[in-house]
Formats: C-alpha cells, sequence, structure tokens
C-alpha cells in the first residue's frame, strides 16, 4: 500500500514538473514568474503574458486531458483482455476516429469542431462494432474474440483509408497534419465539452475497477462475488472508447501512452487496478505534456508534432521496460 501511494505521489509530482515546463518552454522561453503573473494576475499589455494564457495554458490542459484518458484507456484494456500489451486501438478506435476524418475531408468538411465531432462518432462507431463481433458466445472467450475483432477492423479500415487516400493527393495533404497528433490549434472553447466526459469517465474506471479485478480472479469467482461479468465488460467498454476517443478528436492518434504507461506503472504498483488507474492517469498526462515540449525545442523554429514524439520517446521508453522489467500477469 505504501509503495502504491508512492508512485501515485511520484506520478503527481512529475505532472506538476511537466505543467511548469509546458507553461515556460517553448519557441520563445518565459520565466516562471512571469507565467505566475500570467495565470494569477494578467497583464493584457504583456505579450509574454499573453502567450502564457491564451496558448500554452490552453495547450497544456489539452494534453493533461489526451494523456491521461489514453493511459486510463489503456490500463482497462490490459485488464479487460487480460493482456499487458493492449492498448486502446485494440478496439479499433483510432482507427474508426481516422476513417470519420479522411471521410470529413474528403466530403469538403474542414471545421475543427465539426472533425472532432466526427472523429468522436467514427471512434464510437467502430468500438460498438468490435463489441458486436467479439461479445457473442461464452463469456470465456470474450478477451480473446475482442481482441481479434479489433485486429480485424483495423485492418480493414486502414484498407479503406489507404485507398481513399491513394486517389486523394488534396485529403493525403489534410490527414497527414492530423494523423501527426498536435495539441496546438485546438481552441479550448472547442472542445471544452470533452473535459467533464473525460473526468466523468475517469470516475466511472475508478468505480468499474473492483468488479473488473473480480473477473480477473477467475469468472466464477468474480460470479461468486456478485459481479455481473457481461455487465461488467460492456460498461468497462463504454468508458474505454468514451476516454479514448475524446483524446483522439482533442489531439489526434497519439500511439503508445495507452500502452507504454500502464505497463509500466504495473511493475510498481502490482495488479491493483485502482491504483494502477490513478497513478497511469496522473504518469499518461505528464509523459504527453514532456513529448510536447520535446517536439517544441529539437528542430526550432518549427514543432514536431507531439503524436511523433510520443511514438518515438513513448515506444523506446516500453521497449527499455519491458526488456528490464518482469511482466505482471493480469
Amino acid at each position: 500500500m505504501r509503495t502504491r501511494a508512492l508512485v501515485s505521489i511520484a506520478a503527481l509530482v512529475a505532472l506538476v514538473l511537466a505543467v511548469a515546463l509546458s507553461l515556460a518552454i517553448g519557441s520563445r522561453p518565459i520565466d516562471l514568474g512571469t507565467v505566475w503573473e500570467a495565470l494569477v494576475n494578467l497583464d493584457p499589455a504583456d505579450p509574454e503574458q499573453l502567450i502564457v494564457r491564451e496558448l500554452r495554458v490552453p495547450r497544456t490542459i489539452i494534453g493533461i486531458l489526451a494523456g491521461a484518458a489514453l493511459a486510463v484507456a489503456g490500463a482497462l484494456m490490459q485488464s479487460l483482455t487480460r493482456n499487458p500489451f493492449a492498448d486502446p486501438g485494440l478496439l479499433g478506435i483510432n482507427s474508426g476516429a481516422s476513417l470519420a476524418v479522411v471521410a470529413a475531408l474528403t466530403f469538403g468538411v474542414t471545421g475543427f469542431v465539426a472533425q472532432v465531432s466526427l472523429a468522436f462518432v467514427g471512434a464510437g462507431l467502430a468500438s460498438l462494432v468490435v463489441y458486436a463481433i467479439g461479445a457473442r458466445g461464452a463469456a470465456a472467450g470474450v478477451p480473446v474474440r475482442l481482441a481479434l475483432a479489433g485486429v480485424a477492423l483495423t485492418a480493414l479500415i486502414t484498407s479503406v483509408i489507404n485507398a481513399i487516400l491513394l486517389v486523394d493527393d488534396a485529403t493525403l495533404d489534410q490527414f497527414r497534419l492530423w494523423i501527426a497528433g498536435s495539441l496546438t490549434g485546438r481552441p479550448l472553447d472547442h472542445i471544452a465539452g470533452l473535459i467533464p466526459l473525460v473526468l466523468v469517465a475517469i470516475a466511472a474506471a475508478l468505480l468499474a475497477s473492483r468488479p473488473l479485478q473480480a473477473i480477473g480472479l477467475g469468472e466464477d469467482a468474480a460470479r461468486a462475488l456478485g459481479v455481473n461479468i457481461a455487465v461488467t465488460r460492456a460498461i468497462v467498454i463504454v468508458i474505454v472508447t468514451l476516454l479514448a476517443a475524446a483524446a483522439t478528436a482533442a489531439a489526434g492518434p497519439l500511439i503508445f501512452i495507452g500502452l507504454a504507461v500502464p505497463h509500466v506503472v504495473r511493475a510498481f504498483v502490482g495488479a491493483s487496478l485502482p491504483s494502477l488507474l490513478v497513478a497511469s492517469a496522473l504518469g499518461g498526462a505528464a509523459l504527453v505534456l514532456v513529448c510536447d515540449v520535446i517536439g517544441r525545442v529539437i528542430a526550432p523554429p518549427s514543432e514536431v508534432g507531439v503524436g511523433i514524439t510520443t511514438a518515438l520517446f513513448g515506444g523506446l521508453i516500453f521497449a527499455i521496460m519491458a526488456r528490464r522489467m518482469k511482466v505482471v500477469e493480469l
């Protein structure tokens, strides 16, 4: 118990430091004193304070939103499928959102709010198809069938996307910007509705963590404890869909966050799902912000999309940790 608390505290400290870096570092470094003044006593005549308040604060909030949502969704997926290497993309969520964005671009829908809405709908529909296919039959085989259905649907959607992009160069040019992932160009007021959605979904994940963890003990044991297995799985899939769809709609498809963060955190907190969810949410948010800061400074005056840096550094961290740490059985 003490180790789990220390891990959560360490993740919280890392998030606080990441927030400070996100607000202070960029193409124009700003000292922490100015950052603090911008937050508590904004001077509209100070251009540095305006940069912090109008550009970096929304960017930081979106990074926290996306990182926490993806990490919690990944932890739930790994517990649901009993596979420590699963991630939210296993339900076809990223591919569903991508297809919706490609369709929007192909038919000339360019508004940010419209694209966010369509990405959310596409992700939700993809997960519904996966669940409809994978949840049929005996309960014992559901995790495996969900994984197989997700892989099959992702392959199908990816082929459709590639076919569209091969014949439409204009859509390809615009889609490349979205698929790279970014925390910029996303006005906070346009995605403000996603923030309470993510908070409610994370709270629901914590409530569902106990029965989901009981299912991991075996279905007979879970039934003896009064857990409705089918209902619990359906609820968890809805939560994962909401979290991953919100993150993808807000920041684009950020890979490795939902895979790497829960896997690494589990090595420290063990199989306790509530502790895993809390630490993963904090760690995922911190990792996305750090990757975004790295993307701002490695190629000045341009920036590297956060989707690229999360893939690079998240994949590297995951590879190192997976090699050096034992895999905790689910």
